[in-house]
């Protein structure tokens, strides 16, 4: 099984005069992926430990940076069987890759959100990759500022390091789903 990205991307407001930072809200926030199991069926995972950092620019998007590390050991796919064998060496291989990290490199503004080029790594690859983040409204609620972005992507294992003759039963794509909140005082 495969997959996956982690990839998140969240943000905030602007400054007068700086980017304002933004902290990854695990408890709002997810990293999920789907898989093709056999061709006629999907595998649903998610990762439990995420962090990661953002600043948003409005007024100068191109300064705006994301920051987003996963522990690729905190795999989830509610069965635990499962989980060991993706953690084992012929998948994430956790014991020598622990992390997937995701590290921009460009922002630009488009319609209803950002385009944010960087450098994702997995499995000891490191690859650009472009995430469309949709969203960026602001909202305050216990005077604690909040911006949420939310992106989908297809990675190909393979393109990552992972065997090919190792993928078996389940698809070399995997879908990547980013649900992101970051927040700030």
């Amino acid at each position: 099984m495969a997959l996956v990205i982690g990839t998140v991307v969240c943000a905030g407001s602007q400054s007068a005069s700086a980017a304002d930072e933004y902290a990854y809200d695990l408890v709002h926030s997810s990293v999920s992926f789907k898989a093709r199991h056999l061709d006629i069926s999907w595998i649903h995972g998610r990762f439990n430990e995420v962090e990661g950092k953002f600043s948003l620019d409005r007024e100068t998007p191109s300064k705006s940076t994301f920051q987003l590390t996963i522990k690729a050991d905190s795999i989830d796919t509610a069965n635990k069987a499962r989980d060991e064998h993706l953690r084992q060496p012929d998948y994430f291989d956790t014991k020598q890759f622990p992390t997937i990290e995701f590290k921009s490199t460009s922002t630009k503004a488009i319609d209803g959100g950002y385009e944010v080029t960087g450098d994702f790594t997995m499995h000891g690859k490191t690859k650009k990759i472009v995430l469309v983040l949709k969203g960026g409204k602001e909202h305050t609620f216990k005077d604690v500022k909040r911006v949420a972005f939310s992106t989908e992507l297809a990675l190909k294992r393979s393109d990552f390091g992972f065997d090919k003759k190792a993928i078996g039963p389940i698809g070399d794509e995997a879908l990547i789903i980013i649900d992101c909140e970051g927040m700030r005082k």
